[in-house]
């Protein structure tokens, strides 16, 4: 049986970009994101403060966004960066790089780019072989 992570977008601040609105500019946050609307320009979210994004199915972002936890329903423009989990529902569309630690796609999302899991650090030791 697989169980899914609990995503808690209740538990957290939630700050909305509703529809209708367009957001021109980069943005900074903590707890939770979700947008309905539009957003133009980059997207980060602080680790430490354990951030969390969702993009509604009506939510377009035209940027890059760098966010630990991502579930996405509507349209990303950018590379998406994820430290632990990315959630592509059906009808999620992304025209970049899926950068993840955890990744869940349904049937229908759609990925123009590469799916880029997450790599050991670059300077961690690899032992030798004889």
């Amino acid at each position: 049986m697989v169980r899914k992570a609990k995503l808690g977008f209740s538990d957290q601040a939630t700050t909305l970009v509703a529809r209708g609105t367009r957001v021109t500019g980069d943005i900074l946050f903590r707890g939770s994101l979700e947008v309905e609307g539009e957003i133009a320009g980059n997207v980060t979210g602080e680790a430490e403060a354990g951030a969390q994004i969702r993009v509604l199915k009506e939510g377009v972002i035209c940027g890059e966004v760098r966010v630990p936890v991502v579930v996405i329903s509507g349209r990303v423009q950018g590379d998406v960066h994820s430290g632990e989990q990315v959630h592509l529902t059906a009808t999620a569309e992304v025209e970049g790089d899926v950068h993840y630690a955890l990744l869940e796609v349904e049937r229908g999302a759609r990925v123009t780019g590469k799916l880029m899991p997450a790599t050991a650090a670059p300077d961690a030791e690899v032992p030798e072989t004889r």
